[in-house]
């Protein structure tokens, strides 16, 4: 066993901008820096993590929390409604683990970091896969002497690190929770990533990532983040909220174009709202990361790595998923040799992963007390699934033999 860090504060990592660690993070120098999967080395490497709760004596309590493509490591901001007293992330039963995913730029080793040359690597900083990212986050859990990891959980990129997790840690893994996610990343995926890919490149200001820190593309990034959106949600979903009403009737006196299509505000408040926070060149690399997940590479195929986890995993499958469509759920549930199948009825696409936490909060705590999951001295309470109607699933050849909760 590792001796415990002492880590530093995560403003010692490189500096951010625009996105920046969250204030209460901290940082882990990785010793020795990270060797990546294309054979890529990094010299100097580290994570900017979060912690809540205590590690039990035994070390024994400790459950990982992994972020999406944009996302920090204040799960407890992002993924409020998981989080206290009773609920399925409890910092007084769990000692709970969330960092900056390698690439970002939120404290974590990314092209905003010094390279070895004493510049920023920008668009030279070398590509990162899925499982990069999770042999990175083992050696966090090393180094803060974690023994046991009761649960790794994730929503989209988030899921597929989980999934990652539990090949490449199975002796301290316990369980999986996989929301929004797949086996591997599907050609339509892939489309989606290449679309935000050539909006980033049109912008002139890109230059192929070799960009000025102080005079960013935000137009490019502008645009892949307003398709990303539309990825993320459904049709349902924007008609309800916006039908074909302007700007000023949805919005207000907030509104910035009254009399244009509420829908279209909508979408360049997101595109300019995450180039005040976000790198172009992160956003990039983590695309193709994304797009390196394939759970099979190297092990066989997905069909036999997926009966390599051993462990219990819950899949959640959001019906009106447009981006992780079910038929990836579904694969994922009957490959799975101990597989539950959470069906999540959320009208908002793939963001209900996010958008309807609360709802399917009570299924992971089930799930959670079901596996002996719940930490540390009281006993779990029980807890039953959401009252909503569970949709046929079971029905589905393709899941016949694996369990299938609805809420």
């Amino acid at each position: 066993m590792k001796p415990r860090p002492e880590p530093r504060p995560a403003a010692d990592a490189a500096p951010m901008r625009p996105g920046s660690a969250p204030g209460q993070a901290r940082y882990l120098r990785l010793a020795g820096g990270l060797a990546l999967e294309s054979g890529a080395h990094l010299p100097e490497a580290g994570l900017a993590f979060r912690t809540w709760g205590r590690l039990s004596p035994e070390a024994d309590n400790a459950v990982i929390v992994c972020h999406a493509l944009t996302g920090t490591a204040d799960a407890d901001s992002w993924w409020a409604p998981l989080f206290g007293p009773g609920r399925a992330l409890d910092p007084a039963r769990h000692f709970i683990v969330c960092s900056n995913a390698l690439g970002s730029c939120y404290g974590s080793t990314g092209p905003l970091s010094t390279a070895p040359d004493g510049k920023p690597w920008g668009g030279r900083f070398p590509r990162v896969s899925i499982r990069d990212q999770v042999r990175a986050q083992i050696a966090l859990a090393d180094a803060l002497g974690i023994r046991r990891i009761r649960l790794v959980i994730g929503g989209s990129m988030g899921g597929l690190q989980a999934l990652e997790w539990a090949l490449l840690d199975p002796e301290r893994v316990g369980a999986v929770i996989s929301i929004a996610a797949s086996a591997f990343h599907s050609p339509w995926c892939m489309a989606w990533s290449e679309a935000q890919r050539l909006a980033l490149a049109s912008d002139p200001k890109f230059r192929g990532g070799d960009y000025d820190p102080l005079d960013p593309p935000t137009a490019g990034l502008a645009a892949a983040r307003a398709m990303a959106m539309v990825s993320y949600r459904s049709p349902a979903s924007l008609g309800q909220r916006f039908g074909r009403r302007p700007g000023a009737e949805v919005f207000g006196p907030a509104s910035r174009h009254p009399d244009d299509f509420a829908v279209q505000g909508w979408l360049r408040h997101h595109g300019e709202a995450l180039t005040r926070r976000f790198d172009a060149n992160s956003y990039r690399l983590l695309l193709d990361t994304l797009d390196s997940h394939d759970l099979g590479r190297g092990r066989g195929g997905c069909e036999r790595a997926l009966k390599q986890i051993r462990q219990p995993v819950l899949v959640g499958s959001i019906g009106t998923d447009g981006l992780y469509v079910p038929d990836e759920q579904f694969y994922l549930a009957h490959h799975l040799p101990r597989a539950t199948l959470m069906a999540i009825d959320s009208p908002h696409g793939h963001d209900g992963f996010l958008i309807d936490a609360a709802r399917f909060e009570p299924c992971l705590r089930r799930f959670i007390a079901e596996h002996g999951l719940a930490a540390v001295a009281d006993p779990p309470r029980a807890v039953q699934p959401a009252a909503s109607p569970a949709p046929s699933l079971s029905d589905k050849k393709s899941i016949s033999s694996r369990t299938a909760w609805g809420m």
